[in-house]
């Protein structure tokens, strides 16, 4: 993990895992792409994490444990949603505004990289220049936990008031150039 992580926040209606935090940090390549690393940390056991056997239905892996980014340019109110699961699944969405979805252009896959220690689990992310919007980016990093028990618990650098809902843009908290 590079020295610019962040933790994330365990919105304030959820309940967070015992044990359990997230820390995520996004850093521009020098070809333009992002850098994305996630790290789940604790005791991860009452986490429900599938494994590289499990098949998640690729457009809902958001409704299982799962490290998101929300990439905008900034002042534009289009963005794209990067969904990865900790098997190593990924999917994308695109928006022309706030949940307005549009089919998203074809772009190289990310390439990914897990690690799980001791310690925790990790997830490396690039994702190409043109996979994201042009410009100066609006990035909101995010989780969702899905424990044993069934109940998800949401993570973001800054979450709006209310309930969740990390396409709202005041969680879109990190400027990058």
């Amino acid at each position: 993990m590079t020295a610019d992580r962040h933790a994330l926040l365990c919105h304030p209606d959820a309940e967070p895992p015992a044990g359990v935090g997230v820390a995520a940090s996004a850093t521009r390549t020098a070809d333009g792409g992002l850098q994305l690393e996630y790290r789940l940390r604790g005791d991860l056991s009452g986490l429900d994490l599938p494994t590289a056997e499990t098949v998640l239905p690729p457009e809902r892996l958001w409704a299982y444990t799962c490290l998101e980014a929300f990439v905008a340019t900034a002042g534009e109110t289009a963005y794209v949603e990067f969904n990865f699961a900790p098997n190593g699944q990924w999917h994308r969405f695109a928006f022309s505004a706030y949940r307005q979805s549009v089919t998203p252009p074809q772009t190289p896959a990310p390439q990914i990289a897990l690690a799980r220690d001791a310690a925790g689990l990790g997830l490396s992310v690039r994702l190409a220049a043109s996979a994201l919007p042009a410009g100066p980016l609006q990035v909101g990093l995010t989780a969702v936990l899905l424990d044993r028990a069934g109940r998800h618990s949401y993570w973001a650098l800054r979450h709006p008031p209310g309930r969740p809902d990390f396409h709202h843009r005041d969680g879109f908290a990190l400027a990058l150039p």
